[in-house]
């Protein structure tokens, strides 16, 4: 038996096949393609037909290669979401999370009297961030309403692709919860709030949990593909897929999941929606089994991937993720030293972020950068110093210390990173697995599958599939 874990991120997909074999899982990229952003009629959009497309072509994809998937999971990014009218076509284009639409949009409804940061966080315990799904609709009501009026379907980017396999629509719990939309007590749509923001009511689907069958694949996909299939509601949101990879040793690790967003924090059974909860910006998202994922947003490893294109359209060749560490090291052995706030506005999607981090650098009087390990050692550095700010302060919002960090996903592999990490925070860092989203995208269908009795079996099961290695503080 085998299953596919379709896992899209802001840069790229993949289509990775899972198998437990002896209890240990084992996984086989069979299909990999490109995704970003494009400007479009004054908006930064996803092509979404082109990931639809995407997605099928990788199942036929992993026919080729031999296989014959029991299961399909999807999981991607959160936030962005798709409308379609009442024949199920799309309305308008898919706007990405990264667009300025939503600019000022919180102000303005504090201002007006509509809803205060504190009333909805208390509802939702979901963190401010100006492209949180709500504010991303209060913008397309400002600016577009009739493509709002004229819509009975709301679906996440990954229930949309969902929507496209099987022709059912369901919106799955781990990325509803990002919206801003829904109450963290009851885990479903806050009624007070999106009457309040005179959203229209129909367009939102029932939430499903993770683990719950969604559908069988259309029989005109089945036929392109080669196979029939089963789709599982994975933790759709990459995040919640990648926490549960963590193969954590105890309950005061903390859990980082390391891509294009560094995510930091813990897991919890409740959530914590105090005011001061509110003023650190940390958020509760949903993850599987109705656990919460206490955590906060940090830049991550958005800010090396774009020095990184830079240097590569400076050169015509983009440098290797070990010459930009190499880079680094010597610029570290040379004594250069600037240190930034990794989650400044200003890196959030700057034209240059060469550009950028110079002008903040000089801004604060740190050393401007010059060369290019300059440009990584500052963006490592700063990472890792924002790491243990946000450790700090975790260990103070839930009054427990903490004694470990487990780092998973791609940032898992920079070992620069990590033991800056491990010496910043004065913590061991444990790095592993590297595909720690499709990953969790996997167990959820290994259990469903009953491969693994529970989470704990299958998270035991990380630990002897596959490499960790630890970084002790210097």
């Amino acid at each position: 038996m085998c299953h596919v874990a379709i896992d899209i991120g802001a840069s790229s997909g993949r289509h990775i096949v899972g198998q437990v074999v002896d209890g240990k899982m084992e996984l086989t990229e069979v299909y990999r393609f490109e995704n970003g952003l494009t400007r479009k009629d004054g908006h930064l959009c996803w092509d979404i037909d082109a990931l639809a497309e995407n997605v099928i072509a990788g199942l036929a994809a992993a026919k080729e290669a031999g296989f014959e998937p029991s299961t399909i999971g999807i999981d991607t990014w959160a936030v962005d979401y798709v409308l379609l009218d009442e024949n199920d076509r799309r309305i308008g284009d898919c706007v990405g999370y990264r667009d300025a639409r939503t600019d000022g949009v919180k102000d303005a409804l504090e201002l007006s009297g509509i809803l205060s940061f504190g009333e909805h966080y208390a509802r939702t315990g979901i963190q401010y961030q100006q492209f949180n799904t709500v504010y991303q609709l209060c913008a397309q009501s400002r600016e577009a309403r009739g493509a709002l009026d004229a819509a009975t379907t709301l679906l996440m980017v990954p229930d949309y692709l969902n929507f496209v396999l099987t022709g059912k629509k369901a919106q799955e719990y781990t990325n509803a919860s990002t919206t801003g939309l829904v109450n963290a007590e009851t885990c479903d749509w806050d009624d007070v709030l999106i009457d309040r923001l005179n959203l229209p009511w129909d367009i939102f689907q029932p939430i499903h949990m993770p683990g719950e069958l969604l559908g069988r694949l259309r029989p005109e996909v089945a036929e392109r593909v080669g196979f029939d299939a089963e789709v599982v509601l994975v933790a759709s949101h990459d995040t919640g897929s990648a926490w549960l990879a963590v193969p954590a040793r105890d309950e005061q690790a903390v859990y980082f999941s390391s891509g294009t967003w560094s995510l930091v924090g813990v897991e919890n059974r409740a959530p914590i929606c105090t005011p001061e909860s509110a003023m650190a910006n940390f958020t509760n998202e949903g993850g599987y089994e109705r656990r919460y994922r206490y955590l906060k947003n940090i830049m991550g490893l958005w800010m090396i991937q774009n020095v990184r294109k830079e240097f590569g359209e400076i050169t015509g060749t983009a440098p290797s993720w070990g010459e930009l560490v190499a880079a680094a090291e010597e610029a570290r052995a040379e004594g250069f030293r600037a240190v930034v706030d990794a989650d400044d506005p200003e890196f959030l999607a700057p034209a240059s972020m060469l550009g950028a981090l110079r002008d903040v650098c000089s801004q604060y009087g740190q050393p401007v950068p010059q060369t290019m390990g300059e440009y990584a050692l500052c963006v490592y550095d700063s990472l890792a110093d924002d790491y243990a700010r946000t450790v700090e302060l975790l260990s103070a919002l839930t009054g427990v210390a903490y004694t470990s960090i487990n780092i998973v996903g791609g940032g898992s592999n920079n070992g620069y990173l990590n033991q800056a990490t491990a010496d910043a925070c004065g913590l061991p860092v444990f790095a592993g697995p590297t595909e720690g989203t499709a990953l969790g995208n996997l167990m959820v269908q290994f259990i469903y599958s009953n491969e693994y009795a529970s989470l704990e079996e299958a998270r035991a099961a990380i630990k002897k599939s596959f490499e960790i290695k630890e970084y002790l503080p210097r």
